[in-house]
């Protein structure tokens, strides 16, 4: 059964004086789906996440939130829509419960019942009256999300939800935006400089570069086929020249070789090494992550 979709961006584009920012994006989210956006430094996902929560005009292009477009029924679509865009706004003096309390007022029909919901949805019903002042970032956080589930959105946007964060603190995040997507049903979309964690977290991953989407993938489909095997062998040379024979290779500035990873030919591959004389040191399986692919698609470029 095919999934229903909730946010459908068609050519978005931002004109900033007479430089085009966001050339022409085109994607979806699908319900129950969490989608990663990452781009280097300048690509473009601040102003395209701006856009998408209707906090700058797109110059052209279509932005649909569960069917309503922003430009012509911006009320109704940002009904769909809950947001974290850079750190959630909090008022530290007071405590969760009454920082709900007060955005909730904001939200035509949305009373304690939900303030409730959404606390233990969150995890934060033990401290839930505690001022904010004494929350650790990871419950700042995570009652920045019970804010911006308050009136039930469709979709959720999460700019850098685990910024700051330790390692704990991100694995719990982690949980809990799978939990909201596979349990709640919503569609999540986050952006993320930690390129690992988008590859723990995400069903799908657009690359955006210089204001163009250059692929957009499973990540199953992004990192299928490159699996890897490094060689560390002697002499480096007269194995380099036997491996080239046998199969592509790449070279490592640590003085490694790569190879395919082919669980039938290796064997062979490590005998015919032997056989000429080449001392294998010591082989190793390298499985594939996303940062090699993202640093190959956008040329090297850094991170947000």
């Amino acid at each position: 059964m095919e999934k229903k979709i909730t946010l459908s961006v068609k050519d978005l584009k931002k004109v900033i004086g007479k430089k085009e920012i966001i050339k022409g994006l085109t994607f979806d989210l699908c319900e129950g789906e969490v989608f990663g956006f990452l781009g280097p430094n300048g690509a473009g996902k601040t102003t395209t996440i701006r856009m998408l929560v209707g906090l700058i005009k797109p110059t052209s292009g279509s932005i649909l939130i569960c069917g309503s477009n922003i430009e012509g029924n911006f009320q109704k679509a940002m009904t769909n829509l809950g947001c974290i865009v850079e750190n959630p706004e909090l008022y530290p003096y007071l405590s969760g419960y009454n920082n709900l309390l007060h955005f909730a007022r904001m939200i035509e029909g949305i009373g304690e019942e939900r303030i409730k919901e959404v606390t233990e949805l969150v995890g934060l019903t033990e401290r839930i009256h505690d001022k904010v002042k004494t929350y650790s970032l990871g419950m700042r956080q995570r009652l920045g999300i019970a804010q911006a589930l308050l009136g039930n959105p469709k979709v959720l946007i999460l700019d850098e939800p685990t910024n700051g964060l330790d390692p704990a603190g991100i694995r719990e995040m982690r949980q809990f935006i799978r939990y909201l997507s596979e349990e709640e049903g919503l569609s999540v979309l986050v952006s993320s400089h930690l390129l690992s964690e988008i590859q723990l977290l995400c069903d799908r991953v657009a690359i955006i570069s210089k204001g163009t989407i250059i692929r957009t993938d499973t990540v199953q489909q992004l990192l299928s086929n490159r699996e890897r095997v490094v060689w560390h062998i002697q002499p480096l040379d007269r194995g380099r020249e036997v491996l080239r024979s046998l199969t592509n290779i790449e070279e490592t500035d640590e003085g490694t070789i790569l190879t395919e990873f082919n669980e039938k030919k290796i064997p062979l591959w490590n005998k015919q090494l032997v056989e000429a004389g080449v001392s294998v040191m010591e082989m190793n399986r390298k499985m594939p992550v996303l940062e090699d692919l993202f640093l190959e698609l956008t040329g090297g470029d850094m991170i947000e």
